[in-house]
């Protein structure tokens, strides 16, 4: 290297070990434990392509600094000739590979900087679930989940596979079990026997754990339909052990874990579920089962997941947690907020008893395909965030301090660190998920003011001071109503949950009227689409579309620069609650964004945000909400040259 060259390299390799060291350069997810930048960058890809040669896999038999669930822990070193890959098994140098292919997307340049890589995960399991049971996902859908999912260490798919609506798995021993006759949803289709061993072969090889669900003795109403029997009946136990055989010595032989369900059941044969733990072991399969579910006491199960705040951990029992993760009654810009900041079962790792948590996907409520199920659950971004809390560990709370809301105080470690997930999340967006559903857009700039809620003694209509002029602060009655400043896409002022997730609101009543407004700053004039939303629909309810002319059942109103915004036309017109009526359009990513007119300057935004029960023949769980994002035209980026300040303070 001659010396001009090796000054250039020098000057660089000090720019470098800057930029790493802050942590905003390396885009790294989920982020891994240990991480030291050496000064010094490597030049090691061609065309952006890693040199195969120049890295050096091994399996050690110890590495000091892994202190967690060391099988899937690794060290991985970039020094200036060559690449250092070792690890304990195969498991961790796959994880370790894939820290590396995001090192190396990172490397725009052509180079990697030199460092020390130290990692395992916090916790054993994480993972994702598909209600395969009530909607079916194709093959090739839930492999492409799997391969996508593990480049960011998820490591289980619990696979719900039987539900009331089918029996999604086939039997050769029962093949009447597959009869379209008896589905309910999506009929006649089902996984063949050579499907589920092709979905476990592709697990295997992605280095993540198969659960498959076969619910027992609840949610079988299909298996009732196609039998004839009821499963805890003694023909419908000989049936079930007999289907069960069959399903861990022919499908799954080398699948180590069984689900088997056991919730939203009346037991009326007391020697149900301990007859078929039994007989699963027997078969050398371990057992998992929901709770709340049927009781166990330690040794009696392999391990439980907590689907309900009423489940706990029981000592001796590893735990699953799913409580406060099923993302089908989340929205798309509040709940992952909650999602990142939270501690999986309120610890900071895992342990003996806390194995790690799952995300699940419930289609209570039908849709249209596989699509809207990735896209209005907010699919992929809510497996990111499980996916780096799950790994890292810690968390600033366990859904009980601030909930879905982001801090107005920037200095606060639950503003800090999601504002740099975030930024890290809509990286790997930009690169790896274009080809797949991603509503998910920058909501961390987004400044909004609400007032203190005014009693409207269930007149939903009524006016209150905001709607004639914009204050800090307003007399209303004899009594003052303040106002406090939100940020996001998406603020909810009560949680669907109610006091279980805090929301804006500390103490929130029904019949009153809340207030929000911002100034959007826009350098031009220019026609743009608009996200906009007072409800977002759960997937897991027979919730009513709103009537012509309403965003909802509450009188909300939306204005932009005091002109109404009207809301779109409803697809859906019945007025009998079913799960089978697909949802439409009532959410705003299954629709096209509103277009709107942005002046030049300052813009206004308000909304008038009623509220009467907290739940209504029309609408279960009422969510007092609102959400608003300005995007392109076609909803795929979001306008990136505005400002939001109720203010109107350009920063």
């Amino acid at each position: 290297m001659n010396i001009r060259r090796y000054i250039l390299v020098l000057l660089a390799c000090s720019f470098v070990f800057s930029l790493y060291a802050e942590g905003d350069g390396l885009n790294l997810l989920p982020k891994p434990q240990q991480v030291v930048i050496r000064k010094g960058e490597v030049h090691l890809l061609k065309n952006g392509v890693l040199d195969a040669d120049l890295v050096r896999e091994r399996i050690v038999s110890d590495i000091p600094s892994i202190v967690k669930n060391r099988e899937e822990g690794y060290k991985l070193t970039v020094s200036s000739d060559s690449i250092r890959l070792e690890a304990l098994t195969q498991t961790g140098l796959y994880w370790g590979k894939q820290t590396l292919n995001q090192l190396v997307a990172n490397a725009e340049n052509g180079a990697l900087p030199c460092c020390d890589i130290i990692d395992y995960p916090a916790f054993r399991i994480r993972g994702f679930m598909h209600d395969a049971g009530r909607s079916y996902l194709s093959v090739e859908t839930l492999k492409e989940h799997i391969r996508l999912l593990s480049t960011y260490k998820i490591n289980v798919f619990h696979w719900h596979l039987t539900e009331n609506q089918a029996w999604r798995l086939q039997s050769n021993r029962f093949p009447q079990l597959n009869d379209s006759a008896y589905f309910e949803r999506h009929p006649g289709k089902f996984y063949s026997i050579a499907e589920a061993r092709e979905i476990a072969d592709f697990c295997r090889a992605h280095h993540v754990l198969l659960i498959p669900e076969i619910d027992m003795p609840g949610h079988s109403a299909a298996f009732v339909r196609a039998m004839g029997v009821d499963m805890q009946s003694d023909e419908g136990m000989r049936i079930l052990k007999n289907l069960l055989e069959e399903i861990c010595t022919e499908v799954f032989p080398d699948v180590p874990y069984l689900h088997i369900g056991t919730d939203e059941v009346k037991f009326s044969n007391p020697h149900f579920v301990d007859e078929m733990v039994a007989f699963l072991r027997g078969l050398n399969k371990k057992v998992i089962s929901w709770n709340p579910g049927w009781k166990y006491k330690a040794g009696e199960i392999d391990m439980t997941q907590l689907w309900s705040y009423r489940g706990k951990p029981q000592k001796g029992i590893p735990a699953i947690d799913s409580r406060f993760h099923y993302i089908n009654h989340f929205d798309i810009f509040g709940d992952i907020v909650a999602l990142y900041n939270s501690r999986i079962a309120n610890v900071e790792t895992g342990n003996e008893d806390i194995a790690g948590a799952i995300l699940a996907v419930w289609n209570d409520r039908l849709l249209a395909d596989e699509q809207q199920i990735v896209l209005q659950n907010n699919f992929f971004p809510a497996m990111l965030a499980l996916a780096e809390r799950a790994w890292l560990g810690g968390g600033t709370e366990y859904f009980d301090r601030y909930g879905t809301i982001i801090p107005t105080d920037r200095t606060m470690p639950e503003y800090t660190l999601f504002v740099d997930f975030e930024k890290r999340m809509l990286w790997h967006k930009s690169r790896f998920f274009q080809h797949v559903p991603f509503p998910y857009m920058k909501q961390t700039d987004m400044k909004w003011r609400i007032t203190d809620a005014f009693p409207n003694e269930g007149d939903l209509n009524r006016i209150f001071p905001p709607e004639q002029a914009l204050a800090d602060r307003y007399q209303y009655q004899g009594a003052v109503f303040e106002t406090r400043d939100a940020i996001g896409a998406s603020v909810y002022l009560r949680h669907v949950w109610g006091s279980i997730v805090p929301a804006f609101y500390k103490d929130p009543q029904k019949n009153h009227t809340a207030y929000a407004y911002t100034w959007v700053w826009s350098p031009e004039k220019q026609t743009v689409g608009l996200w906009v939303s007072t409800q977002d629909y759960s997937r897991s309810e027979m919730d009513l579309a709103p009537r012509k002319g309403k965003w909802d059942y509450r009188e909300s109103r939306i204005f932009l620069n005091d002109e109404e915004i009207v809301p779109p036309v409803w697809e859906n017109t019945h007025t009998l609650r079913s799960n089978e009526v697909m949802l439409r359009n009532e959410n705003f990513t299954a629709r096209p964004p509103l277009r709107v007119t942005l002046h030049k300057g300052w813009n206004k935004v308000f909304f008038k945000l009623p509220i009467g029960t907290f739940s209504t023949p029309e609408v279960r769980l009422q969510k007092w909400m609102f959400t608003c994002m300005f995007v392109t035209p076609d909803g795929k980026q979001r306008i990136n040259n505005l400002i939001f300040d109720p203010d109107r303070q350009m920063r």
